[in-house]
Protein backbone atom coordinates (compact mmCIF):
# COMPACT_ATOMS: atom_id res chain seq x y z
CA UNK A 1 0.00 0.00 0.00
CA UNK A 2 3.06 2.41 0.57
CA UNK A 3 3.31 2.45 -3.67
CA UNK A 4 -0.44 3.45 -3.82
CA UNK A 5 0.20 6.07 -1.18
CA UNK A 6 3.44 7.49 -3.00
CA UNK A 7 1.55 7.55 -6.37
CA UNK A 8 -1.63 9.10 -5.07
CA UNK A 9 0.73 11.91 -2.99
CA UNK A 10 2.03 12.82 -6.07
CA UNK A 11 -1.49 13.17 -7.70
CA UNK A 12 -2.49 15.61 -4.94
CA UNK A 13 0.05 17.53 -5.23
CA UNK A 14 0.09 17.82 -9.00
CA UNK A 15 -3.87 18.27 -8.58
CA UNK A 16 -4.59 20.40 -5.75
CA UNK A 17 -4.23 23.87 -6.91
CA UNK A 18 -4.63 23.54 -11.16
CA UNK A 19 -8.70 23.46 -11.81
CA UNK A 20 -9.45 20.03 -12.59
CA UNK A 21 -10.27 18.13 -8.91
CA UNK A 22 -7.42 16.78 -6.91
CA UNK A 23 -10.27 14.71 -4.96
CA UNK A 24 -11.66 13.84 -8.16
CA UNK A 25 -8.32 12.29 -9.57
CA UNK A 26 -7.22 10.65 -5.92
CA UNK A 27 -10.93 8.89 -6.35
CA UNK A 28 -9.86 7.87 -10.50
CA UNK A 29 -6.81 7.16 -9.97
CA UNK A 30 -7.27 4.55 -6.80
CA UNK A 31 -9.08 2.20 -8.76
CA UNK A 32 -6.05 1.70 -11.03
CA UNK A 33 -3.40 1.19 -8.68
CA UNK A 34 -2.64 -2.29 -7.11
CA UNK A 35 -5.15 -2.34 -4.13
CA UNK A 36 -7.85 -1.06 -6.88
CA UNK A 37 -9.71 0.99 -3.89
CA UNK A 38 -11.23 4.39 -3.23
CA UNK A 39 -8.31 6.40 -1.56
CA UNK A 40 -11.20 7.58 0.90
CA UNK A 41 -12.34 11.28 1.88
CA UNK A 42 -10.47 10.72 4.46
CA UNK A 43 -6.95 9.81 3.09
CA UNK A 44 -8.38 13.08 0.95
CA UNK A 45 -8.68 15.45 3.26
CA UNK A 46 -5.54 14.57 5.64
CA UNK A 47 -3.01 14.69 2.15
CA UNK A 48 -4.56 18.32 1.39
CA UNK A 49 -2.83 19.35 4.98
CA UNK A 50 0.55 18.75 2.90
CA UNK A 51 -0.81 21.20 -0.27
CA UNK A 52 -2.16 23.48 2.30
CA UNK A 53 1.03 23.76 3.67
CA UNK A 54 2.80 24.72 0.66
CA UNK A 55 0.18 27.30 0.19
CA UNK A 56 1.38 29.02 3.70
CA UNK A 57 5.48 28.57 2.65
CA UNK A 58 4.74 30.39 -0.65
CA UNK A 59 2.23 33.30 0.41
CA UNK A 60 3.81 33.67 4.07
CA UNK A 61 4.67 36.70 3.75
CA UNK A 62 1.64 37.91 2.18
CA UNK A 63 -0.06 35.63 4.88
CA UNK A 64 1.58 37.11 8.34
CA UNK A 65 0.99 40.23 6.56
CA UNK A 66 -2.74 39.80 5.97
CA UNK A 67 -2.85 38.84 10.10
CA UNK A 68 -1.17 40.88 11.32
CA UNK A 69 -3.02 44.00 9.78
CA UNK A 70 -5.99 42.38 10.57
CA UNK A 71 -5.86 42.42 14.08
CA UNK A 72 -4.46 45.64 13.92
CA UNK A 73 -7.91 46.81 12.21
CA UNK A 74 -9.49 45.49 15.39
CA UNK A 75 -7.57 47.80 17.71
CA UNK A 76 -7.65 51.15 15.92
CA UNK A 77 -3.91 50.36 14.57
CA UNK A 78 -4.72 49.74 11.33
CA UNK A 79 -7.73 51.48 9.10
CA UNK A 80 -10.83 49.27 8.96
CA UNK A 81 -10.51 49.96 4.70
CA UNK A 82 -6.90 48.99 4.66
CA UNK A 83 -6.54 46.06 1.54
CA UNK A 84 -4.69 43.54 3.45
CA UNK A 85 -7.09 44.24 6.94
CA UNK A 86 -10.12 43.69 4.87
CA UNK A 87 -8.86 40.62 3.01
CA UNK A 88 -8.81 38.89 6.19
CA UNK A 89 -12.30 39.33 6.66
CA UNK A 90 -13.07 38.01 3.32
CA UNK A 91 -11.47 35.18 4.37
CA UNK A 92 -13.08 34.39 7.57
CA UNK A 93 -16.45 35.23 5.92
CA UNK A 94 -15.49 32.96 2.56
CA UNK A 95 -14.80 30.24 4.94
CA UNK A 96 -18.24 30.46 6.60
CA UNK A 97 -20.17 28.62 4.06
CA UNK A 98 -18.03 25.63 3.45
CA UNK A 99 -18.25 25.13 6.92
CA UNK A 100 -20.90 24.81 8.00
CA UNK A 101 -22.35 23.05 4.41
CA UNK A 102 -19.29 20.35 5.21
CA UNK A 103 -19.91 19.80 8.61
CA UNK A 104 -23.44 19.24 7.98
CA UNK A 105 -23.09 16.93 5.18
CA UNK A 106 -19.73 15.05 5.98
CA UNK A 107 -21.74 11.58 5.52
CA UNK A 108 -23.16 12.65 2.25
CA UNK A 109 -19.71 13.84 1.24
CA UNK A 110 -17.74 10.29 2.21
CA UNK A 111 -20.52 8.60 0.45
CA UNK A 112 -22.87 9.60 -1.83
CA UNK A 113 -20.81 12.43 -3.20
CA UNK A 114 -17.99 9.97 -4.34
CA UNK A 115 -19.99 8.20 -7.28
CA UNK A 116 -18.29 7.92 -10.40
CA UNK A 117 -20.68 8.84 -12.60
CA UNK A 118 -21.46 12.03 -10.67
CA UNK A 119 -17.58 12.98 -10.42
CA UNK A 120 -17.63 12.71 -14.54
CA UNK A 121 -20.85 14.83 -14.77
CA UNK A 122 -19.54 17.57 -12.61
CA UNK A 123 -15.87 17.42 -13.88
CA UNK A 124 -17.61 18.01 -17.61
CA UNK A 125 -20.10 20.77 -16.35
CA UNK A 126 -17.48 23.01 -14.51
CA UNK A 127 -15.10 22.34 -16.54
CA UNK A 128 -17.16 24.26 -19.28
CA UNK A 129 -18.16 27.26 -16.39
CA UNK A 130 -14.60 27.38 -15.97
CA UNK A 131 -14.06 28.29 -19.66
CA UNK A 132 -17.14 30.99 -20.06
CA UNK A 133 -16.04 32.65 -17.21
CA UNK A 134 -12.56 32.47 -18.09
CA UNK A 135 -13.34 33.90 -22.11
CA UNK A 136 -16.24 36.13 -20.94
CA UNK A 137 -14.89 37.97 -17.15
CA UNK A 138 -13.76 41.12 -17.97
CA UNK A 139 -10.33 40.81 -15.82
CA UNK A 140 -10.07 44.09 -15.01
CA UNK A 141 -10.17 44.05 -11.62
CA UNK A 142 -6.92 43.73 -8.51
CA UNK A 143 -7.29 42.71 -5.06
CA UNK A 144 -7.90 46.08 -4.20
CA UNK A 145 -11.28 46.12 -5.40
CA UNK A 146 -12.48 43.18 -3.22
CA UNK A 147 -15.79 43.25 -1.46
CA UNK A 148 -16.94 41.59 1.47
CA UNK A 149 -20.18 40.47 -0.77
CA UNK A 150 -17.68 39.06 -3.71
CA UNK A 151 -15.82 37.46 -0.82
CA UNK A 152 -19.07 35.66 0.31
CA UNK A 153 -19.87 35.16 -3.21
CA UNK A 154 -16.52 33.34 -3.57
CA UNK A 155 -17.38 31.12 -0.19
CA UNK A 156 -20.39 29.97 -1.68
CA UNK A 157 -18.39 28.84 -4.83
CA UNK A 158 -15.68 27.44 -2.40
CA UNK A 159 -18.38 25.19 -0.77
CA UNK A 160 -19.10 23.74 -4.23
CA UNK A 161 -15.88 21.80 -3.95
CA UNK A 162 -17.37 19.39 -1.54
CA UNK A 163 -18.47 17.43 -4.84
CA UNK A 164 -15.51 15.44 -5.89
CA UNK A 165 -15.07 16.89 -9.57
CA UNK A 166 -15.95 20.36 -8.96
CA UNK A 167 -12.29 21.43 -7.88
CA UNK A 168 -12.02 24.13 -4.49
CA UNK A 169 -9.42 26.19 -6.77
CA UNK A 170 -11.59 25.91 -10.05
CA UNK A 171 -15.12 26.73 -8.46
CA UNK A 172 -13.57 29.78 -6.50
CA UNK A 173 -11.17 30.76 -9.50
CA UNK A 174 -14.54 30.66 -12.08
CA UNK A 175 -16.31 32.67 -9.44
CA UNK A 176 -13.44 35.22 -9.25
CA UNK A 177 -13.33 35.28 -13.39
CA UNK A 178 -17.11 35.91 -12.95
CA UNK A 179 -16.95 38.86 -10.72
CA UNK A 180 -14.41 40.34 -13.25
CA UNK A 181 -11.02 39.59 -11.17
CA UNK A 182 -8.07 38.94 -13.56
CA UNK A 183 -6.48 35.62 -13.16
CA UNK A 184 -3.66 35.80 -11.07
CA UNK A 185 -5.88 37.60 -8.58
CA UNK A 186 -8.94 35.10 -8.80
CA UNK A 187 -6.24 32.11 -8.44
CA UNK A 188 -4.26 33.54 -5.79
CA UNK A 189 -7.51 34.51 -3.13
CA UNK A 190 -8.72 30.88 -4.26
CA UNK A 191 -5.45 29.95 -2.29
CA UNK A 192 -5.99 31.94 0.61
CA UNK A 193 -9.46 31.10 0.90
CA UNK A 194 -8.89 27.71 1.01
CA UNK A 195 -6.11 27.48 3.88
CA UNK A 196 -8.50 27.80 7.07
CA UNK A 197 -11.56 25.20 5.38
CA UNK A 198 -8.66 22.99 4.37
CA UNK A 199 -6.71 23.00 7.26
CA UNK A 200 -10.23 22.57 9.46
CA UNK A 201 -11.26 19.68 7.76
CA UNK A 202 -8.15 17.94 7.55
CA UNK A 203 -7.37 18.44 11.33
CA UNK A 204 -10.83 16.94 11.94
CA UNK A 205 -10.56 13.73 9.13
CA UNK A 206 -6.69 13.46 11.27
CA UNK A 207 -8.66 13.38 14.89
CA UNK A 208 -10.91 11.14 12.97
CA UNK A 209 -8.62 8.71 11.61
CA UNK A 210 -6.71 8.62 15.28
CA UNK A 211 -10.19 7.99 17.08
CA UNK A 212 -11.09 5.34 14.27
CA UNK A 213 -8.14 3.62 13.05
CA UNK A 214 -10.28 1.84 10.71
CA UNK A 215 -11.66 4.95 9.05
CA UNK A 216 -8.70 5.64 6.26
CA UNK A 217 -7.69 2.47 4.05
CA UNK A 218 -4.29 3.50 4.49
CA UNK A 219 -2.26 3.28 7.63
CA UNK A 220 -1.12 6.46 9.33
CA UNK A 221 2.20 6.25 8.27
CA UNK A 222 1.75 5.69 4.40
CA UNK A 223 -0.87 8.74 4.84
CA UNK A 224 2.14 10.86 6.05
CA UNK A 225 4.29 9.79 3.58
CA UNK A 226 1.51 11.04 0.28
CA UNK A 227 0.99 13.84 2.63
CA UNK A 228 4.96 14.74 2.42
CA UNK A 229 5.13 14.16 -1.26
CA UNK A 230 2.17 16.09 -1.73
CA UNK A 231 3.56 19.05 -0.02
CA UNK A 232 6.89 19.23 -2.12
CA UNK A 233 4.85 18.81 -5.27
CA UNK A 234 2.31 21.39 -4.48
CA UNK A 235 4.84 23.69 -3.94
CA UNK A 236 6.59 23.48 -7.66
CA UNK A 237 2.74 23.42 -8.76
CA UNK A 238 2.14 26.35 -7.30
CA UNK A 239 5.11 28.50 -8.32
CA UNK A 240 4.79 27.14 -11.52
CA UNK A 241 0.55 27.92 -12.22
CA UNK A 242 0.96 31.86 -10.77
CA UNK A 243 4.23 32.32 -13.54
CA UNK A 244 2.04 30.50 -16.16
CA UNK A 245 -1.78 32.71 -15.45
CA UNK A 246 0.33 36.14 -16.13
CA UNK A 247 -0.04 35.17 -19.61
CA UNK A 248 -2.17 31.71 -19.87
CA UNK A 249 -5.73 30.94 -19.90
CA UNK A 250 -7.29 28.52 -18.38
CA UNK A 251 -8.05 26.66 -21.86
CA UNK A 252 -6.32 23.92 -21.43
CA UNK A 253 -7.07 22.59 -18.01
CA UNK A 254 -11.14 23.54 -19.57
CA UNK A 255 -10.02 20.84 -21.98
CA UNK A 256 -8.57 18.48 -20.18
CA UNK A 257 -11.72 18.48 -17.70
CA UNK A 258 -14.28 17.84 -20.62
CA UNK A 259 -12.03 15.10 -22.23
CA UNK A 260 -11.43 13.56 -18.95
CA UNK A 261 -15.21 13.43 -18.16
CA UNK A 262 -15.83 11.79 -21.57
CA UNK A 263 -13.27 9.12 -21.00
CA UNK A 264 -14.61 8.42 -17.44
CA UNK A 265 -18.37 8.41 -18.43
CA UNK A 266 -17.11 5.62 -21.57
CA UNK A 267 -15.37 3.40 -18.52
CA UNK A 268 -18.17 3.05 -16.52
CA UNK A 269 -20.61 2.70 -19.64
CA UNK A 270 -18.29 -0.44 -20.34
CA UNK A 271 -18.21 -1.63 -16.95
CA UNK A 272 -14.29 -0.92 -16.63
CA UNK A 273 -14.80 0.92 -13.61
CA UNK A 274 -18.13 0.86 -11.12
CA UNK A 275 -19.75 4.17 -9.80
CA UNK A 276 -18.57 3.20 -6.22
Amino acid sequence: MLFDAIILGIVQGLTEFLPISSSAHLRIIGEFLPSAVDPGATFTAITQLGTELAVLVYFWKKIVRIIGRWFGSLTGRVPRNDPDARMGWIVIIGTIPIGILGFLFQDVIRDTFRNLWLVAIVLIVFGLILGAADALGRRTRNEQDLTYPHGLALGLAQSLALIPGVSRSGATTTMGLALGYTRPVAAEVAFLLAVPAVFGSGVYELYHSIKEPGSSVFSGAETAVATVIAFVVGLAVIAFLMQYLKRGSFLPFVIYRVVLGIVLIILLSLGVLQAY
